[in-house]
């Protein structure tokens, strides 16, 4: 039985290995060990930065949410107790952008949750 040999499999991986390093650095785009490792580094940081994104976006639509509260007078943590006592079932981020594009009917959602 003939001897197979791996090139083609092995060639295959690491062009598709560098194509991801392309635009890399120096020698991290070039040659393969470095460009290995780069790439698995990089691939950890985007796994990271997908649940950083999430995090960063929450605490951004807090503050507005917050700054909004303190223009109509309460504050952060009450605002959002009453809007749950009165079953006023809103998510932060459309919260956010109600505060930000409808000031009329953030003061009336506040309203509302001083209300409750």
């Amino acid at each position: 039985m003939a001897r197979i040999k791996g090139a083609m499999m092995t060639r295959k991986r690491r062009k598709k290995t560098l194509k991801l390093a392309k635009g890399y650095f120096g020698a991290k785009s070039k040659h393969f060990k470095m460009a290995k490792q780069a790439v698995m580094k990089s691939g950890n940081y985007a796994y990271i930065g997908r649940k950083q994104k999430k995090r960063d976006f929450r605490r951004l639509w807090i503050t507005r949410i917050s700054a909004a509260c303190k223009a109509n007078g309460t504050n952060y943590s009450t605002f959002m107790n009453g809007l749950k006592k009165a079953d006023i079932a809103l998510n932060r981020k459309m919260l956010s952008e109600i505060a930000i594009a409808d000031p009329q009917a953030f003061a009336a959602l506040v309203e509302k949750a001083t209300k409750a």
